[in-house]
């Protein structure tokens, strides 16, 4: 069914060797591994999973959940979500709840998860810093793994960064990657592109000019420095048309706001150097987590 093709399109293309699917036992049987990436994955049902009413969001735009819909569909689920065991055969979302709820829309019968036990902290960060520290890994499973670590284990890119050793823009570099739509993580994965190109991509906010660049990469062989160059492009007709625009650094700004808090935030910039961050919200509840995360 074209369901169930959906994971092995896209996940499936980020493993380098999934093992073949474990068959076990109908009764009370442990859920079926599927693979290795940052950690063992394994498929769930969708009936098995349920949201934690404790998740701070509690509403998520419909246009974005739709447009992911269509991107799993197509591509299927390249970052499994991550949840923990309540009960027999029943498991509730830590991270992911989007794309759980995208994959709903989806119509998907089952998706790919990390299972974590309760408590596990400790084990968990110590499993993905030696996961980080192979040499044979991709940049895509680095930059899960960096997600991974500041999502669960509650962690700012600093942090991370001097547990790992390395600069706070480094894991930024990389954790941007899982922005890029899911044909061009495969690209990276792939190394059809390096990180200078996928970091050059990540700053073009027109979609449509996105793909239309990427493509070039591909059938073109552009340098990073041509691709740069396209952007600007862009930047220049858009600004014929009178519409503001960002410079190349203002960008990554905004990308970076955008990653931290989790919102569609604008960064509005004149000509004089004056400027306004916009960040929206939906819901009360939504101002008082933006408040608390700025300690107001």
């Amino acid at each position: 069914m074209a369901k169930k093709q959906a994971l092995g399109k896209g996940l499936g293309a980020l493993l380098s060797h999934a093992p073949e699917r474990v068959l076990t036992t109908p009764a009370v049987a442990p859920p079926s591994i599927i693979g290795n990436m940052a950690g063992t994955i394994a498929m769930l049902t969708i009936s098995q999973i349920e949201a934690n009413q404790e998740q701070p969001r509690k509403e998520f735009e419909q246009a974005p959940l739709e447009e992911l819909a269509k991107s799993i569909q197509e591509l299927g689920i390249i970052q499994p979500i991550t949840v923990h065991k309540i009960r027999a055969e029943k498991y509730q979302i830590i991270s992911g709840e989007r794309r759980f709820r995208a994959a709903q829309l989806a119509l998907l019968e089952a998706i790919p998860a990390y299972i974590r036990e309760a408590n596990d902290q400790t084990v968990l960060e110590m499993a993905l810093v030696e996961n980080i520290q192979r040499e044979d890994l991709h940049a895509i499973e680095i930059a899960i793994s960096f997600q991974r670590l500041i999502e669960e284990c509650k962690l700012t890119h600093e942090e991370l960064g001097k547990r790992l050793g390395k600069s706070r823009s480094t894991i930024t570099n990389y954790v941007r990657l899982l922005q890029l739509p899911g044909p061009m993580q495969i690209a990276v994965r792939n190394k059809q592109i390096s990180m200078g190109h996928a970091r050059a991509l990540i700053a073009i906010d027109d979609a449509a000019w996105q793909s239309t660049v990427f493509r070039r990469i591909v059938e073109q062989n552009l340098s990073v420095r041509q691709v740069e160059e396209l952007s600007q492009v862009k930047r220049n007709q858009t600004n014929h048309q009178n519409r503001p625009i960002l410079t190349f650094d203002e960008q990554k700004v905004q990308a970076d706001l955008r990653l931290k808090f989790g919102k569609n935030i604008r960064l509005k910039s004149a000509s004089d150097g004056k400027g306004k961050i916009e960040i929206p919200y939906s819901s009360s509840e939504e101002l008082d987590e933006l408040l608390q995360l700025w300690g107001i």
